[in-house]
């Protein structure tokens, strides 16, 4: 598509203007309204941190309700409204817009604000428009606070948008009507495919659970502590870390992410070679946060965070590493409540219980082991490889989806804003 031509097109020789959101519409910050405040059925009520956890761009239902005698006393969102973050400890949550379509009055609380359109915009091309580099770029002028980060609605109404012929509402929103029928295409597309992509993970899910019961076969529960010993890395303190280095350094914050912390070469060659470092191929799991989640280890030269990343050195005569890896996922991990973060310690790891089938047979045994990790493999490939199956495809989708998203928002900036 030729976003010149397509474009010229569109808007058939009418003129594109900026417009600040406030004269577009009418923002209102909403009021009041607190977590202890929802209740299972009522007033349906809109709760700011639902916006960019549990919704689509749009929605005819509320996942909350609020009693009818607290409803009065909060800011009313109609049929066409947009609901608005203006507050989070995340600039990129700020700013996500719900379009409210339901068939009842709603509320909204103090985070949010509500933006009401006015006769020369569609509620849902604004709500498109939130998701632009454009208005990414608006916002992050406004934006206040440091720990808290809040685009108030004054500001919000500040921020300029592109709108097609405004002078002629019918003309201005059947353009803008068309372009949001385009980008919904894409997101039906991708809707589609993530739908698709849970029914295959469930699918994988049941198929695994069913591969490690060993239903019919020969099999003996162990202990982990049978298997292999726990080790950990030796101890980095704070003041041996830095923002840029040698070699990575993973907390259980970054563990199976983009690092944020360094070691030195030095440090890490002598730590790795007095202390217990993992051997390519074993597989580190957490220790605490999301207890047991596993990360095959690489073999490239990286260190972790003692007592919060362990593994389990086993011997693969007895028992294969990608076996392990699988088994973490069904595992019952039983962690300590000590402290207000859940914990397992090398106690709680080792009496953890896993199935060795046919362990009279050690080649027979590996045989199995093999067979379920050759099935498990196949899918993990199609629901969680980034580069084959389902994510791979919803990933072009997005890109695609953005691409146009951002092509048709592309009109040329005049150099006066309408006033």
């Amino acid at each position: 598509m030729n976003s010149i031509n397509f474009l010229a097109k569109l808007l058939d020789g009418v003129a594109v203007k900026w417009l600040p959101l406030g004269e577009a519409g009418e923002f209102i910050r909403g009021n009041g309204l607190q977590k202890k405040d929802f209740t299972e059925t009522g007033v349906p009520a809109i709760h700011y941190g639902q916006i960019y956890t549990y919704y689509g761009l749009s929605t005819t239902k509320t996942k909350s309700f609020v009693s009818p005698e607290l409803a009065k006393q909060l800011q009313k969102v109609d049929n066409g409204d947009v609901v608005i973050t203006n507050t989070s400890e995340n600039l990129e949550d700020v700013g996500k817009a719900l379009v409210y379509l339901g068939e009842h009055q709603a509320v909204t609380g103090g985070h949010a604000s509500i933006f009401k359109p006015g006769q020369c915009i569609s509620g849902k091309y604004f709500a498109y428009f939130t998701q632009t580099e454009a208005f990414a770029c608006e916002k992050r002028k406004y934006a206040k606070g440091t720990k808290v980060i809040d685009v108030s609605a004054k500001d919000m109404a500040k921020i300029l948008i592109r709108i097609p012929c405004p002078e002629n509402p019918k003309k201005s929103l059947e353009i803008q009507n068309e372009i949001v029928r385009i980008l919904d295409t894409f997101t039906e597309l991708t809707t589609e495919l993530t739908t698709e992509l849970t029914a295959r993970k469930k699918q994988y899910n049941f198929y695994r659970d069913q591969l490690l019961s060993f239903e019919g076969t020969e099999v003996a529960w162990k202990t982990m502590g049978e298997v292999g010993e726990v080790r950990m890395c030796k101890r980095i303190f704070k003041d041996q870390t830095s923002d840029v280095g040698d070699v990575p350094f993973y907390k259980i914050g970054t563990f199976g992410k983009d690092p944020n912390a360094f070691i030195s070469r030095e440090l890490f060659e002598e730590y790795r070679g007095k202390y217990s470092y993992p051997q390519k191929g074993e597989v580190l799991i957490s220790a605490s946060g999301t207890i047991g989640r596993a990360v095959i280890f690489d073999g490239q030269d990286a260190y972790f965070q003692d007592s919060n990343i362990i593994w389990i050195e086993n011997d693969e005569r007895k028992v294969l590493n990608k076996y392990l890896f699988y088994f973490y996922q069904v595992a019952d991990w039983n962690p300590s409540d000590g402290g207000v973060i859940q914990r397992l310690y090398n106690d709680n790891l080792k009496k953890v219980s896993i199935p060795i089938p046919y362990p009279s047979d050690p080649d027979k045994s590996l045989a199995e082991q093999a067979r379920v990790v050759a099935i498990l493999d196949k899918f993990d490939t199609l629901t969680n490889s980034i580069s084959e199956g389902l994510p791979r495809e919803i990933g072009l989708r997005k890109k695609q989806y953005e691409h146009y998203r951002d092509l048709l928002f592309s009109f040329p900036k005049s150099k006066e804003v309408n006033a």
